[in-house]
């Protein structure tokens, strides 16, 4: 029988589809795909870089929704495969590194349009915001204080909520006992340090991994004996935060290094788009509201409450005027939804209510002075949004991180109002408090 053998092994494509549009968010240089016709794809598998995204912003719909955008992503994936003759990739369901997200659902319907698998692997590791995996329990590492993810808010989501971030338990609790803790293989940090390969060559039939890792070079390691691995024909899933993504596409520092992202932007007056509603968010804006030169716009989401469409035009019409007055003043606006929490009578008008923001953001968005010198757009879906319909753009190019974990895209020479745009995409739970501010200071200072 053949051993296995760790020898250099060709780069796969590494193929994400991503939840939500922040998970490009330790890598550079790439495409993000913000539709999956097969034209649009085979662009992606076509592309230079080594990996790419398809940003699907499936964590902002139902279960059943998610389902259908995915397995429709990959029925033109594999259409999309053979007409590139790609026979050596990776695909990477790229998900939230506090286990939100629609899990099994995803890696269900992927197994299903593009398996079988040999295994698919937790690895929701994300050391640029702090996000460790020990002992098979995912943790949280924050001003020296590591604490387990299922006793912080976000264990406690309304959709997305779980009750342990034991891996094995987590995936016993989302399976619905499907893949009972005992059948979940760990491993543990002495396995990922000491090497992986044999063990990888072993796993079968879609086995649920739960992976430890502590810091970059964990994954690094793990990530060439997974490209080994599937070098020798191993076919193998992931479940993943990004800290992965940077493993596997091992790319050279970015060509435009953070502190000097100044030198792309169009002018040192932008705007800045604020949905989120976490309570980081929410500090790191009391943070940027102090920095001279910002301007803050609130805006009151509870007059949509009362009248969507008459409050609609009426906010879109207040909030553009104001924005005109600060642009043509040298002075960056930032707009934000207002703190307060709303109750609803009931999930569907709660959801009836996100998209009435979420409409007038972008139409915000749409009316911004088109000489802006970059945009800062802060949450998950608030950035998808931006991307896909403030912007109305089939792809962007990620140029890398403005700061740790905050990627930063350009759009396209010949987009019909902002042609090479600088825009951040900031997650609503990353950075400290001082992050927003900081990113803004990176874009705004005189190059």
């Amino acid at each position: 029988m053949n051993q296995p053998t760790s020898q250099p092994a060709s780069q796969p494509k590494i193929i994400v589809l991503d939840d939500d549009p922040t998970g490009s968010q330790t890598v550079h240089s790439c495409l993000l795909l913000l539709k999956w016709d097969v034209e649009t794809l085979t662009l992606g598998l076509q592309d230079a870089a080594p990996i790419f995204f398809v940003l699907t912003n499936t964590r902002s719909l139902t279960p059943e929704a998610a389902k259908a955008v995915t397995a429709e992503v990959c029925e033109n994936l594999k259409l999309a495969l053979a007409k590139t003759h790609t026979p050596n990739f990776l695909l990477v369901s790229r998900s939230d590194s506090t286990l939100r997200g629609h899990y099994p659902v995803e890696t269900d319907a992927i197994a299903q349009q593009l398996g079988p698998f040999d295994a698919h692997f937790l690895t929701p590791a994300f050391f640029e915001g702090g996000r460790v995996t020990l002992d098979s329990t995912h943790y949280i590492e924050s001003d020296g204080k590591r604490t387990a993810t299922h006793d912080t808010e976000f264990a406690k989501d309304s959709v997305f909520g779980y009750s342990t971030s034991y891996l094995p338990d987590y995936v016993a609790e989302k399976t619905k006992g499907k893949i009972p803790a005992s059948q979940v293989e760990r491993f543990l940090l002495d396995d990922i340090r000491q090497g992986s390969l044999a063990r990888l060559m072993n796993l079968h039939d879609n086995q649920c991994v739960a992976v430890d890792s502590q810091q970059q070079s964990d994954l690094d390691k793990f990530a060439e004996d997974l490209i080994a691995a599937a070098a020798q024909g191993k076919k193998f899933l992931f479940r993943s935060a990004a800290s992965l993504l940077t493993a596997l596409a091992k790319l050279p520092p970015q060509p435009t290094p953070p502190e000097e992202m100044n030198r792309i932007t169009r002018s040192s007056s932008g705007a800045i788009i604020i949905g989120s509603h976490v309570k980081k968010t929410t500090q790191q804006l009391q943070k940027l509201l102090e920095v001279p030169g910002i301007k803050g716009i609130e805006l009151d989401v509870a007059r949509l409450k009362e009248n969507p469409e008459t409050s609609h035009d009426a906010l879109l019409q207040e909030v553009t005027n104001q924005i005109e007055q600060i642009h043509t003043s040298g002075q960056t606006p930032a707009v934000y939804t207002s703190r307060e929490e709303l109750t609803f009578s009931n999930a569907q008008t709660r959801l009836a209510f996100g998209e009435a923001v979420s409409t007038l953001l972008m139409d915000i968005v749409k009316s911004l002075p088109s000489d802006i010198g970059f945009l800062i757009s802060k949450g998950g879906i608030t950035s998808n949004d931006t991307l896909s319909k403030g912007l109305a753009l089939t792809s962007a190019r990620l140029l890398g991180q403005v700061i740790p974990g905050v990627s930063i895209v350009t759009t396209a020479a010949d987009h019909p109002q902002f042609a090479n745009l600088p825009v951040v995409l900031f997650p609503g739970n990353v950075g400290d408090d001082d992050g927003l501010a900081l990113a803004y200071q990176r874009l705004a200072s005189p190059a």
